[in-house]
């Protein structure tokens, strides 16, 4: 797990679908290298006018900085691996549990929960730094946010993932 992540942030509000996130139509592959030209791409554009990918499928953005109950819907580990080849971190007030411990359980992407809603404070766009050493925080536009604390996962998110977790712990 890296201490610091900067980069410009992709905004977003509440109650993201999975099904947003990567499309039904892409559930034939577990290949993440597939799945991520895909991801966001059936965002609203009327309310997400900026895309989320390039027209030639490469993303410009670090974070995605999300209302509450990111990675409602389905349970699908196809989308914090679609994101994952975009981005390093989604930061949101809330995620939906299974997204949540589909991300931590299989060390795909770094699911930090704020303390506020963020999506007041940033666009689309904006530089942010993230710093996870010590007592973790984003910094956006100059202002300092707190992030929680990861709890009783941070053994799993540091071993990258569950599996690797155990294999550790077991001493395999």
């Amino acid at each position: 797990m890296k201490d610091k992540i900067q980069g410009k942030a992709y905004v977003v509000g509440n109650d993201i679908d999975t099904d947003v996130i990567i499309p039904a139509r892409y559930l034939n592959t577990m290949d993440p290298a597939e799945l991520g030209p895909h991801a966001m791409e059936d965002l609203d554009p009327k309310q997400y006018p900026v895309p989320f990918l390039n027209e030639d499928g490469s993303c410009d953005y670090k974070v995605i900085v999300a209302g509450k109950n990111f990675g409602c819907g389905s349970s699908r580990e196809h989308a914090p691996m679609a994101l994952a080849e975009n981005i390093e971190a989604v930061v949101a007030e809330s995620f939906a549990r299974i997204y949540f411990r589909n991300s931590v359980n299989g060390g795909i992407i770094l699911p930090l929960e704020s303390t506020a809603d963020l999506t007041d404070f940033v666009e689309t766009g904006d530089q942010v730094e993230i710093d996870l050493s010590g007592s973790p925080h984003i910094e956006i536009n100059g202002r300092l946010f707190d992030i929680k604390e990861f709890g009783p996962v941070k053994k799993i998110i540091e071993a990258g993932g569950l599996t690797a977790y155990n294999k550790k712990r077991l001493g395999l």
